[in-house]
């Protein structure tokens, strides 16, 4: 599996670091097989707190306009992710340097991940550049996914031998949280309607709960919150059984801690989604809104696959804001409904051992370049 070939990847940062989140993952899982990777980012800070180590074999490169390549020579392969529009005088200079070695252009576009029929019927696909620098080459797209004809999840070897040898209460100390045997539940989110909901939820329940909040948007909504309900209502968690940590800007490797440590995990977007179906505890997934409401399209094709109990599905539905078509589940709409963790848990593992059956997107992704070259 290991060629040495030496891949350019092109990310653009757009609003909430997955994007980079990917692209890291992504450079560092090939260098980790032998392979040579430039990560050329527009805006590479987020780094400074996700990856603050770097990693061996990944060079992190300044995505500038123009871009500033010097007398730099560009690599064997091209991957544009998320259809970032990679910098025109680098597509002209790759073109002219690859047929001057008699090579083949191999140009990747890496694609958004989905559970939607089209996936499949659109991984691999060729599209010739008929206009600009890149004229007469094809670029291929290139689909992660959740089934065989997919380009997979992103997933390190050592993944599932790193987890086992995870100890939870060791890491919370190391965060400086006294835990005393509480239920333990993340909150990545953007800002969902039923925030709100959910802390009551969780002040009036049994067992005790810790929320460890993560840092930026998921700890200012909860603030927000908590002053808006306070104001309300002084005495809303009266009982104190649902008390807050807030995370400081985890790494990669301590995010996936923290999801390896919680009862239960509300994730966002779509890199943290692999993470925490990698976690195998249960979770609450809220989709990156579009517009036209096309997420929810998404969304249930997700829950299909993952094969979602009506309970998984019906919070889902409330946390996403998606209204539910059928007169019954109206009636409860407006409540998130009790989390059944157990139940929700067994269906996560399930759908992680069915994903285990397939290669891992570094892998096929090496393959795929190999093949077209």
């Amino acid at each position: 599996m290991e060629t040495g070939k030496l891949w350019d990847i092109f990310c653009k940062v757009i609003d909430n670091f997955g994007d980079i989140g990917v692209g890291w993952r992504l450079a560092v899982g090939l260098a980790a097989r032998g392979e040579r990777v430039r990560l050329w980012v527009d805006d590479a800070s987020a780094l400074d707190w996700m990856a603050p180590e770097g990693a061996p074999g990944v060079e992190v490169r300044p995505w500038t306009q123009p871009i500033q390549t010097g007398n730099l020579v560009p690599g064997d392969i091209l991957v544009e992710t998320f259809g970032c529009q990679i910098a025109p005088e680098f597509i002209a200079s790759y073109a002219f340097w690859t047929a001057d070695r008699g090579l083949k252009c191999i140009w990747i576009n890496l694609e958004h991940l989905s559970a939607e029929g089209f996936v499949e019927r659109s991984h691999g696909l060729p599209s010739p550049v008929t206009t600009g620098p890149g004229i007469g080459l094809t670029k291929y797209f290139f689909y992660p996914g959740f089934s065989a004809g997919t380009g997979g999840l992103l997933r390190e070897p050592d993944l599932a031998s790193r987890q086992t040898r995870f100890n939870r209460a060791t890491w919370l100390g190391q965060q400086g949280i006294e835990w005393r045997g509480e239920r333990l539940v993340s909150l990545f989110c953007y800002e969902p309607a039923a925030l709100g909901e959910l802390l009551s939820q969780l002040a009036d329940d049994t067992p005790s709960t810790r929320l460890l909040v993560t840092s930026g948007r998921a700890t200012n909504a909860v603030k927000a919150c908590i002053k808006h309900k306070t104001r309300i209502n002084p005495l809303w968690n009266k009982g104190k059984a649902l008390s807050f940590s807030y995370l400081p800007a985890l790494t990669q490797d301590d995010f996936d801690h923290l999801l390896w440590t919680c009862d239960l995990n509300f994730v966002r977007g779509e890199d943290s989604l692999v993470r925490a179906l990698w976690a195998g505890q249960a979770f609450i997934w809220q989709i990156y809104p579009q517009q036209d409401d096309a997420h929810h399209a998404k969304l249930d094709a997700f829950l299909d696959l993952l094969k979602a109990p009506p309970s998984l599905r019906a919070f889902h539905y409330r946390w996403n804001a998606v209204q539910e078509l059928n007169a019954e589940s109206d009636k409860n709409q407006s409540k998130l409904p009790a989390p059944a963790l157990a139940e929700w848990q067994k269906t996560v593992i399930n759908a992680r051992s069915e994903q285990h059956q397939y290669d891992d997107l570094v892998t096929q992704l090496i393959k795929f370049a190999l093949k077209k070259r």
